[in-house]
């Protein structure tokens, strides 16, 4: 059980999206916005490219001492009172959060917003655990209420508008009188709920963007402030942090507190930033626990062309920039991690087993937007184009890869290239209509069922130009060549 995991296609999954016209409306709404907000953000500072490339160069840096900079971590956090723990996979993770929560009798726990939470499908096992897990995030309250999945990394009820949220308060929340769509009034509203529980809840489990090796040091960013109660009231605090988060000092953290911010909400500071290491006496929580999650993070290591997908540091920004994101949504990519990075991380940590998944990198248009937006440099458009080749190396032998080949034998020599356009002009007669071909016959249908093939015209560049050289070559014989 993963979060990672498609249950269709992507090409699928991602048509009947596109045929929504209110989801279309609110994601280019806000796609918008927050785009144009973050080009001004981005442009105050003369130095944004240098702060990419050095991001870029920390995260690789401290991939590449990866597993000494885990072992100091994991010996910063112990000699802190703190626990940590490792997980190989989702089903470890999720196991070592329940055992944590039964061992304080505890029945329902707060979460602050963490999408590694979501990779590993928390919620859903603690359920199965009878511990109700609250999410704390006003987005993903709105999710969780309407029993919704995630479509953005950090705006997951991007394809809500303010109307379906009103209605689902309504409904929900148990408020004496009806609520308006006014956001301050729905943000109280929410916010006299989730108050309730932070006074008498007393686990709570957190996502970590960022954690320092050497002093032990874990880090929560975030806009709402809710974050910043579910890491300070609870008695006990559990943060799972996917182990290519962590960095080797203090200094290394500052790179990236103007990058995130400007990159994913266009804050020149981020309002709540939370820092902790181990557990003080008579402050905070006074157990905690650090889980390392792999769940298949060593494998894209291993990678010398996808590792470079292990800098993201979840800032969505190429999110807003991405023109199959703004159209087909977040839930088109059936994996906790949607868009661009979605695209390269997901079939990266199923080891491109998931025949699902290995249809995401298929999901671009390959137009270079997501590079340039990254603030860490990962260059999305590179690694897509590389997954497309491993994915159609699972896929063995299949009529995609016989098209392929033929049309390479074609196109190797001329003389084939120039019999296979005569032969496809000769047969394209009852495919064209209104000079497009709208539909291909058989098992080639797949091809045009979302886009149509211009018809072959009457005369080839090969044919024009013969026919041009030959007239030009007449005429010099004759002397009635055309002088310049």
């Amino acid at each position: 059980m993963s979060g990672l995991h498609p249950k269709r296609p992507f090409p699928e999954a991602a048509r009947e999206q596109v045929n929504n016209p209110q989801l279309r409306a609110n994601l280019r709404k806000v796609t918008n916005t927050i785009r144009d907000k973050r080009l001004k953000a981005v442009g105050e500072l003369p130095h944004w490219e240098e702060l990419r490339v050095l991001g870029a160069a920390t995260k690789d840096a401290s991939l590449a001492n990866l597993g000494d900079r885990l072992l100091e971590l994991e010996a910063s956090v112990t000699a802190r009172g703190g626990h940590v723990h490792w997980a190989r996979d989702a089903a470890e993770a999720r196991e070592i959060v329940a055992r944590i929560a039964q061992a304080h009798q505890v029945t329902e726990l707060i979460k602050v917003k963490s999408i590694t939470s979501d990779e590993i499908e928390l919620n859903k096992a603690l359920t199965a655990h009878g511990i109700h897990a609250v999410e704390t995030d006003l987005a993903e309250l709105i999710v969780q209420l309407s029993d919704d999945t995630p479509s953005h990394i950090l705006v997951p009820a991007i394809h809500r508008n303010r109307a379906e949220i009103q209605a689902l308060f309504n409904a929900q929340l148990g408020e004496p009188e009806p609520l308006t769509d006014e956001p301050a009034v729905l943000a109280g509203a929410a916010r006299r709920y989730l108050r309730q529980k932070f006074l008498t809840t007393k686990m709570a489990v957190s996502g970590v963007n960022f954690a320092v090796a050497d002093t032990g040091t874990v880090c929560v960013v975030e806009s709402e402030g809710n974050g910043r109660m579910c890491v300070t009231l609870p008695e006990v605090l559990v943060s799972i942090m996917g182990i290519e988060k962590v960095l080797a000092t203090w200094e290394d953290i500052a790179v990236f507190m103007e990058l995130l911010p400007r990159s994913s909400t266009a804050e020149r500071m981020n309002p709540y930033t939370s820092f902790w290491s181990g557990v003080t006496p008579g402050d905070g929580p006074q157990e905690f626990h650090l889980i390392l999650l792999d769940n298949g993070r060593t494998d894209v290591l291993a990678d010398e062309v996808g590792r470079q997908t292990l800098r993201c540091i979840r800032c969505s920004a190429c999110l807003n920039v991405c023109p199959v994101y703004e159209r087909a949504g977040g839930h088109a990519y059936g994996s906790v991690y949607p868009g661009p990075i979605g695209a390269i991380l997901t079939p990266q940590l199923l080891d491109m087993q998931d025949t699902n998944a290995n249809t995401l990198p298929g999901a671009s248009s390959l137009c270079g937007a997501c590079y340039d937006a990254c603030p860490v440099r990962i260059n999305i458009p590179q690694v897509l184009i590389y997954l497309r080749g491993e994915a159609n190396d699972h896929k063995g032998l299949t009529l995609e890869t016989v098209a392929m080949q033929a049309m390479r034998y074609a196109m190797s020599e001329g003389w084939r290239f120039e019999g296979a356009v005569k032969l496809a002009r000769a047969g394209q007669g009852p495919l064209i209509r209104d000079g497009q071909i709208t539909a291909l016959p058989g098992l080639l249908g797949g091809w045009t069922q979302s886009r149509d093939l211009g018809a072959f015209p009457a005369q080839s560049f090969r044919e024009w130009w013969r026919r041009r050289d030959a007239e030009g070559r007449e005429q010099r014989a004759e002397g009635t060549e055309e002088q310049p």
